[in-house]
Parts: C-alpha cells; sequence; structure tokens
C-alpha cells in the first residue's frame, strides 16, 4: 500500500484490513468521501485518471441505485398485498362465479352455474354426471346465441328423487348442424374465508376447495 493512500485511510480513520469472506463494505458517503480525500491527496507526478475515478463513482451509484430501487419495490409489493388481502377480506360470505366443471352438491342447495356459448348454437345441453360418471339429470336449454347462459340444478334425477350430497361433474355441449362442441362451465362458490400464504391470496370456498383471487370470474 503507497503512502498516500495509508494517509487517505488515516485521515478517514478506516484502517486497512484482510478482506472478509463478504467483503468489508462501506456507504454512498463514506465512498465519496474516500475519494475526494484521495484526489486531495494524490501524487502531482502521478494524478489520478479522471476516467478511471467516473467510473469507479458510476458503478457505485448503479449499485446503489438498484438497492434503492430493490427496496423500493419490496416496499410497493407489500402494500399491494396489504391492499390486495383487505379486498379479498370483503369477500367472506359472498358468493363467486368460478371456472369449474366440477360441483359439490351439498344435499339441499341448488348448484348454479353459467355457460360461455362463443357462437350461436341450434340446441345446448347440460348434463349433471355422477361419480361413476351416468347422466342423473339433463338440463335441455334449446338455441342459443353467444352469450353466457345461466342454469341451475336442484339436486334431482329425472325422476324427481333428490340425489345424495357428493361430488357431480357438469357437461355443457354445444350442438350445431355439423358437429357437438363441449364448452366450459362456471359455478357459483360461497366464500368461506381468506388466507395469506407465501403463494399469496387464497379464497377458501364452502365446497371446502380454494382458489386464488385471480381466478374468480365474478361476485355475485
Amino acid at each position: 500500500m503507497s503512502a498516500i493512500e495509508q494517509s487517505v485511510l488515516d485521515n478517514l480513520n478506516i484502517s486497512k484490513r484482510p478482506q472478509s469472506a463478504g467483503g468489508d463494505k462501506i456507504g454512498q458517503d463514506e465512498f465519496l468521501k474516500l475519494m475526494t480525500t484521495q484526489l486531495n491527496n494524490q501524487d502531482p507526478t502521478k494524478p489520478m485518471e479522471g476516467g478511471e475515478f467516473f467510473s469507479q463513482i458510476a458503478q457505485f451509484s448503479s449499485v446503489a441505485g438498484i438497492q434503492d430501487l430493490q427496496n423500493s419495490f419490496a416496499q410497493v409489493a407489500t402494500a399491494l398485498q396489504s391492499n390486495q388481502a383487505l379486498q379479498a377480506s370483503t369477500m367472506v360470505g359472498r358468493t363467486v362465479m368460478i371456472p369449474s366443471g366440477e360441483a359439490v352438491f351439498n344435499g339441499e342447495d341448488p348448484v348454479v352455474g353459467k355457460v360461455g356459448v362463443p357462437d350461436a348454437t341450434n340446441d345446448l345441453t347440460i348434463n349433471i354426471l355422477d361419480d361413476a360418471g351416468q347422466v342423473v339429470k339433463t338440463l335441455n336449454k334449446g338455441a342459443q346465441d353467444v352469450g353466457a347462459v345461466d342454469f341451475s340444478w336442484d339436486g334431482r334425477n329425472e325422476k324427481g328423487k333428490l340425489m345424495p350430497a357428493g361430488d357431480y361433474t357438469i357437461e355443457a355441449i354445444a350442438t350445431t348442424n355439423t358437429e357437438s362442441i363441449a364448452l366450459g362451465t362456471l359455478l357459483a362458490e360461497r366464500v368461506e374465508s381468506v388466507t395469506l400464504g407465501s403463494g399469496g391470496i387464497t379464497l377458501d370456498l364452502a365446497s371446502d376447495r380454494s382458489v386464488p383471487m385471480s381466478g374468480i370470474k365474478q361476485v355475485l
């Protein structure tokens, strides 16, 4: 280490020690003070290169700027998560529509949903299947234009007998003159609680299922 470097360190009360595994770190103010002192104490016969000086300044500023930006993003992310949690809490007790073809019948309340019809169809049929894959009820919706079609199943089979509580599959089929097309369905679910976890915010539904906030398509 040169006499000038030692003088600079002495003036700043900084001791020259071997670097640890993580390296000794100084703040931006200390860095600028160190560089200024170096310039004031440099050897006139061997002046410090201006390009080198400004390069070090730019590198330090870039690192400091990135750290500040990261801290800002972290604060924004925390604020957004808190805001989402507050919004999600207002959904407790509300009914929401989620994309699903698996309905949970509780033995009393009807299964309510919607079918998205992308093109006009001659006939829209909605089949309710039990866990064995057998059709227990068919809802005939007839010809439909483009749009959302509401449906409701009261839990009874074709003979009017109330089916047991459990899981049922909803199958929507649109028929035209040339083909039959399976369509996606939305089902109504009641929100029981909200969970805030490492993966984000999820809504806990009455059917014992959970969905992320992004999975909610409509709030009724």
